[in-house]
């Protein structure tokens, strides 16, 4: 069997909007080549799961935004982890946008995977609804649970290991059973990837980030990373949105960062992400810059 890819030890992951990347001629004058070198995983989203792609220079019918081809996105990526030996680049597909996971391709976004360089793929998959509902209390099971296992089924096979598999999980994707049966806030959305870690297809899985934003001002990320610990016990990030953030949790500040840093110390495995490069800093407000840089100054070295 191959080996599980190597998640560095308390990842720092990054998402990267591709739409906000200027024109390059070459891969060193990209964006992505001039991401901080203390971000471990870099997502560039998104791409379609209904993505269009045999090959080629136009990259505009995968869904990712790059005012640049096929080439000079490979040289960035290949750029990137020659400056950052071990880190990863992997590609997005999904987000709020693109929903069609009833046409999944993945043999075409396996083939974008070859064509670019990049390590693997996250799965951002934001249903509307994923119909869940409690059994009485001890055990949540959702009628989107298909979508969720079909889609990394067929990933998997597309993208065998070494390649990774990473899917990014709704801030309260993890309550709704045990200690966090009555954990509030609750959504549509409460409980939606508990079924999905106890089915065998979750062993296909290499990192799981937890959308921990957008939600409202009774939620509490650091209880979200204990459910999602609960279930969950490979390499996981707590996420983080560069302000402002567009529900009504309170807007990111150093002293929160802090505390979310201080929250997840003692776990090697566990390590944070912010959403994303890309958004345009706010006076007053922490920028992507910002928010990597006190994460990499705060966490715990990195053990031999």
């Amino acid at each position: 069997m191959p080996a599980r890819a190597d998640i560095p030890q308390r990842p720092l992951v990054a998402y990267v909007q591709s739409w906000e990347d200027g024109p390059a001629a070459h891969g060193r004058d990209s964006g992505l080549v001039g991401l901080p070198a203390a971000i471990d995983v870099a997502i560039l989203s998104f791409v379609r799961p209904d993505a269009v792609y045999s090959g080629g220079e136009d990259l505009r019918p995968t869904g990712l935004g790059y005012a640049y081809g096929r080439a000079v996105l490979a040289e960035a990526i290949a750029e990137r982890k020659a400056r950052v030996p071990g880190s990863l680049v992997l590609l997005a597909v999904g987000g709020a946008t693109y929903t069609a996971w009833h046409a999944l391709d993945a043999a075409a976004i396996a083939r974008l995977v070859t064509a670019v360089g990049a390590d693997g793929v996250d799965i951002d998959l934001e249903l509307d609804n994923p119909a869940c509902q409690s059994d009485g209390g001890a055990r949540i099971s959702c009628t989107g649970g298909y979508v969720w296992r079909s889609t990394i089924k067929a990933l998997r096979a597309a993208l065998p290991r070494p390649k990774v598999i990473s899917l990014t999980g709704w801030s309260v994707a993890a309550y709704g059973e045990g200690p966090w049966a009555e954990a509030r806030p609750t959504s549509q959305h409460t409980g939606e990837l508990l079924a999905l870690f106890r089915h065998p297809v979750s062993a296909e899985i290499d990192l799981v980030t937890i959308m921990a934003y957008n939600a409202t001002a009774a939620y509490d990320p650091v209880e979200a990373y204990r459910a999602y610990r609960a279930v969950w016990a490979g390499p996981l990030s707590l996420g983080v949105l560069v302000p402002p953030d567009n529900g009504r949790q309170p807007d990111l500040t150093a002293a929160e960062l802090t505390r979310l840093g201080q929250a997840i110390a003692a776990d090697r495995k566990a390590g944070m992400m912010l959403y994303a490069f890309g958004i345009p800093p706010q006076p007053g407000q922490l920028s992507a810059n910002d928010i990597v840089e006190q994460i990499a100054r705060e966490r715990p070295p990195v053990a031999p």
